[in-house]
Order: structure tokens, then sequence, then C-alpha cells
């Protein structure tokens, strides 16, 4: 199942690979694409991953990064 969230306060290419390596890090995650145009991020995961989890581990990528689901 895809997941579409939209990922704000992303300002370059690391802020978008320390959302995406947090995010894949959450079990049962298969895959994340981040874009930072448009700050759009897809999870592919195996089941539903509760939001809270997901709010979690963009909180930890960066303090100043907010997500919300698209």
């Amino acid at each position: 199942m895809i997941t579409n969230y939209t990922v704000t306060g992303m300002t370059c290419g690391h802020c978008v690979n320390h959302v995406t390596e947090e995010v894949s890090a959450l079990e049962g995650v298969q895959a994340v694409d981040v874009q930072l145009e448009g700050g759009t991020m897809a999870v592919t995961s195996d089941a539903e991953i509760d939001f809270a989890l997901i709010q979690e581990a963009v909180t930890e990528a960066g303090d100043d990064y907010t997500v919300a689901k698209a």
C-alpha cells in the first residue's frame, strides 16, 4: 500500500535524505519517496503505518519538519 504525505520545513537534499532515512527505518516500510519540490512523501508499506510513528520519524529527522496526510 502507498500512503501520501506532505512534509514542510525541508530546504535541501540533505533534508530529503534525513526524512527518507528515518521513515525507512520504521517497521513495515518497504520504500520512501520524498520530493523536495512540492514537499511530498510517498510511503510504500506492508500495512498502514500508524501516523504517530510517521510524525515521530519526521520530527526525529529535523525539529523544523512537519508532516500531514495528503
